[in-house]
């Protein structure tokens, strides 16, 4: 079985390093093409054209070692986006702004979903699912922002530094931290147990919240200051850095949340050092994005079906296409106007706020864990997470913010 493991990782890196290098030839993120390539892998591309072949090399029984790696890959990434996600460098001076765009390019994509909910809880939602919780899970799925990759894309076309690149870096960060607090709370409400469990819970989640940043967070900027001061952590006190991450994310798996909480939590607790966050990207960061987070995406892969692709799953595909474009172009648009922007840059910020990357595939993995949605959803929140990315780079040049050219090379190694 060890060795089996072994050439699934093998072929899962290659799978992905290859899709995601001809993803750069088109101007894409590499992710694009990784997150492409764990489809290719599941059951509707390979699964379908070589069953045998894909039966032998996925047997269910194997999938418990990929299961575990995935899990990791997920703890560490969204470890090292909670201890990166900081207001921009000029952010304070257009906190209102990123107010307005996080604010309106969430809410109306969550008031559009809430309004198609009705069609498609019925046929999509899994056997005992109220509507509510499927209706409230949806909102929240269509109205995230892929921080990282809205960085990448921003930083390869130049425009980190730029108006509309502050502006969206800093509007994806608060709405982030909402998101991530909005999914967690439904995650607890809907959880087994009745009011106990949900009382167990969110008491459990409001200690582990004092615990981290009354306790943890003075421990480990004393750790870091003391035995760090340089922003480049020995092995000993990386390990102290592992065991706080795993110990929160253990926590939240425990309270009936998911482990990603609890390592975005802990990774937000962290001092905001520049050289401490370089070194946890070359230290963790490129082990998960290089490594497991292609895990990851081939497992979300095998998560999909062909059973999605009906008449009606295509017709439920456009309808919430549909609702997620336009209610974060709508929205984070309306509110870069509000705010004194140009037509033109206005539409360009809620395109970068359309962008959704890994971060769906996430919130994915989280409700389809707690039992939200099933497989069909599944296979469909996935390829709007693949159509509404790759629409960002061709949106911005559409509205007059072109990339310049760059050795394909050089762009081909960046893992996010």
């Amino acid at each position: 079985m060890t060795g089996l493991l072994l050439l699934q990782i093998a072929v899962i890196l290659v799978t992905a390093r290859l899709c995601g290098l001809l993803l750069v030839r088109f101007g894409q993120p590499p992710v694009i093409g990784e997150m492409a390539a764990g489809v290719l892998l599941g059951p509707i591309v390979f699964g379908a054209a070589l069953p045998e072949v894909h039966a032998a090399l996925f047997p269910p029984a194997s999938m418990q070692g990929l299961s575990g790696l995935s899990t990791l890959g997920i703890v560490l990434f969204m470890f090292v986006i909670g201890a990166e996600l900081r207001a921009p460098e000029g952010a304070r001076a257009q906190v209102l702004a990123a107010t307005r765009v996080a604010s309106l390019s969430a809410l109306l994509p969550f008031g559009l979903a809430l309004a198609v909910a009705p069609l498609l809880h019925g046929p999509l939602a899994p056997a005992g699912v109220g509507f509510w919780p499927f209706a409230f899970y949806l909102a929240v799925a269509l109205s995230v922002t892929a921080f990282p990759v809205l960085a990448r894309i921003l930083k390869d076309r130049g425009l980190q530094q730029s108006p509309i690149g502050r502006l969206a870096l800093s509007a994806a960060a608060l709405l982030d931290v909402g998101a991530w607090i909005v999914l967690a709370l439904l995650v607890a409400l809907t959880g087994d147990g009745g009011w106990s469990t949900l009382v167990r819970t969110l008491s459990g989640l409001a200690l582990l919240l004092v615990l981290v940043y009354a306790g943890l967070r003075p421990l480990y900027a004393w750790l870091l200051r003391r035995h760090a001061s340089d922003g480049k952590p020995s092995g000993t006190v990386l390990a102290a850095l592992l065991v706080g991450l795993l110990a929160c994310a253990a926590a939240t798996e425990w309270l009936h949340l998911h482990a990603v909480f609890g390592a975005f939590l802990f990774g937000t607790c962290l001092p905001r050092d520049e050289r401490l966050m370089h070194s946890l990207v070359e230290r963790i960061e490129h082990l998960a994005l290089v490594l497991l987070m292609p895990v990851f995406f081939a497992l979300a892969g095998m998560g999909t079906t062909a059973d999605a692709f009906t008449a009606a799953g295509l017709g439920a595909f456009l309808l919430i296409l549909l609702v997620a474009v336009a209610g974060k172009l709508l929205g984070g648009g309306l509110g870069a106007r509000l705010s004194g922007y140009g037509t033109r840059d206005s539409l360009a910020v809620g395109s970068l706020m359309n962008a959704r990357g890994m971060i769906e595939l996430i919130v994915m993995k989280v409700g389809l864990d707690a039992g939200l949605i099933g497989p069909e959803m599944f296979t469909l929140l996935l390829l709007l997470a693949l159509t509404t990315t790759l629409m960002t780079g061709p949106l911005l040049t559409l509205f007059g913010h072109r990339a310049p050219r760059a050795a394909p090379e050089r762009r081909a190694d960046t893992g996010d």
